[in-house]
């Protein structure tokens, strides 16, 4: 499970940067593709700056892909021998084509830097996003049918969709501003825990990007999509992907992270193991939630890609 926006932090992958060669070419790479020292800023620039969009997207897929980097040049682990699929959340599932040898590490980076700029200034409207913890996804379905009809009534158009299904009682929406805040109120007055507003930069995952699915449909018709050495779980679909990935990327750029059916769809079909690749602890949270059953393991740092690299030599 390759993690998404929001997981960044300044100074992740720095340690394995400077422990395994096989990691910093990684970084270099990124760099090279860009034209742009994007490593220097991941280490020692700003927040803020790291936070971006456009660079947080890039960054937080070269701190994976060192990471996987380093498992199979220092320690011999392809992950495609180990797993039965790769995932990832929103950008993570290009982290994931990434690391399944779909897409190369450098047109992984441009197409991310693209997607990034794409996404926080194509918006149709102004626009937000807000996480809702402590309700369903039923409910927050049935909400919304319920704003979206009072709106109609009053003559006014709004846009809300579920933009993440993450875990059980954690649902992300995305919309017009004004639809956003509105339903924050609307959640709290039926049994929400929380309701709070994210700090991004667009309404992703909604239909208010599809000026960035043009963008990045132009952008991905460049690309030579090779067969993935295991599948990818998409998170348009929920389903095990073998092709079609221009499709299904364009597809996310305006639809439904389908993290939680994306778990139990793992579950269901063999896996009892998952392993959060890259910076935070997320997606193994995430994960835990979804499925209590699940063994899942963080490989974030160095010590923890020599915990990994031990435990499955031990397997083999």
């Amino acid at each position: 499970m390759f993690p998404g926006q929001g997981s960044q932090v300044l100074g992740m992958g720095l340690d394995i940067y400077n422990a395994f060669l096989s990691a910093k070419q990684v970084f270099l790479e990124v760099d090279d593709a860009l034209s742009f020292n994007l490593s220097d800023m991941i280490f020692h620039g700003s927040a803020d700056e790291l936070k971006q969009t456009e660079n947080a997207q890039p960054a937080m897929m070269a701190v994976s892909m060192a990471h996987v980097a380093a498992l199979r040049e220092e320690f011999g682990i392809n992950l495609a021998d180990h797993v039965s699929f790769f995932a990832g959340h929103s950008l993570g599932e290009y982290t994931a084509l990434c690391a399944s040898g779909v897409m190369s590490i450098a047109d992984t980076a441009k197409i991310l830097k693209i997607r990034g700029l794409a996404m926080s200034t194509s918006s149709i409207m102004s626009g937000t996003m807000a996480a809702i913890l402590g309700l369903n996804l039923e409910t927050v379905e049935m909400l919304i049918n319920e704003q979206y009809s009072a709106g109609k009534k009053a003559g006014t158009a709004i846009v809300l969709q579920i933009a993440n299904d993450n875990a059980p009682g954690q649902v992300v929406v995305s919309g017009t501003r004004n639809a956003v805040e509105s339903f924050i109120t609307i959640a709290k007055k039926n049994g929400a825990k929380r309701s709070v507003l994210l700090e991004v930069s667009g309404p992703f995952h909604s239909e208010l990007m599809q000026n960035a699915a043009y963008i990045l449909a132009d952008c991905l018709d460049q690309i030579n999509f090779l067969k993935p050495a295991k599948p990818i779980i998409a998170n348009c679909t929920a389903r095990a992907e073998s092709d079609n990935f221009r499709e299904l990327l364009v597809q996310q750029i305006t639809g439904r992270v389908r993290w939680r059916e994306s778990m139990i769809f793992a579950k269901t079909n063999g896996v009892s193991k998952c392993w959060n690749i890259g910076a935070g602890k997320v997606l193994c949270g995430l994960a835990g939630r979804t499925c209590p059953e699940f063994s899942l393991v963080n490989i974030n740092s160095v010590k923890t890609i020599e915990e990994a690299a031990k435990m499955i030599g031990a397997q083999q």
